[in-house]
């Protein structure tokens, strides 16, 4: 290697694979840009404290599709990894920005891991199944298989809408929960106080006379 240095020899190779048969008929709106998706399920139960806000992830069930998989345990772990990433993303990583004022002002404070909160295992729920579409040959890819890392990630959505059902609970009937991402414990607490607001407006208490 040390010679090959000092000789200016290459030692690495470098390629480029074009998937065949992909083709896009822009006027037509008409194709096939893309050689597959990959498709994902999930359903997720939360348990939110009404008086704080904070909350737990009690379960999340997902089936995910990787077509026919090369390695079922890899798969697997790429799709709790992804959809664990997802949860941080949507509960926990929050953008604060400095406004302070002075040369430092609009930098971004949560810049790293250092300096926000990510999913640890305390997230992770402890009811966690995981399974793979079944019969799900993609044709034309590597061995029928799917590409899975990123797409698992989405599958997260699962839990911020059941917390924005279990604040629903909270307000009236038909209550439109105005809950965004990240939605911290914070965020479930306003929300929470705004579906009782809400409730009060509606069904106020009764009155009582003194005796």
């Amino acid at each position: 290697m040390r010679d090959a240095y000092y000789r200016r020899v290459q030692l690495w190779a470098a390629g480029f694979y074009r998937t065949a048969g992909l083709h896009w008929d822009a006027e037509r709106m008409q194709g096939e840009p893309f050689k597959y998706f990959a498709y994902g399920a999930a359903v997720a139960e939360v348990e939110v404290d009404g008086f704080t806000g904070a909350y737990r992830l009690r379960r999340a069930d997902i089936v995910h599709d990787v077509g026919d998989s090369l390695s079922p345990l890899v798969d697997l772990g790429q799709v709790e990894g992804g959809f664990v990433q997802g949860v941080g993303w949507l509960t926990l990583e929050e953008l604060l920005w400095d406004e302070t004022g002075g040369e430092h002002r609009g930098r971004l404070n949560t810049q790293a891991a250092s300096t926000y909160k990510i999913p640890s295992f305390s997230e992770m729920p402890p009811v966690f199944n995981v399974h793979l579409f079944e019969r799900a040959t993609e044709s034309g890819a590597v061995y029928g298989s799917k590409a899975v890392g990123e797409p698992p990630l989405m599958e997260a959505f699962s839990v911020r809408e059941a917390l924005r059902q279990a604040v629903a609970e909270f307000g009236p009937a038909a209550w439109s929960v105005d809950l965004g991402c990240p939605s911290t414990p914070e965020a479930v607490y306003w929300a929470v106080q705004a579906a009782r607001d809400a409730a009060r407006v509606e069904h106020p208490a009764p009155a009582y006379a003194g005796v």
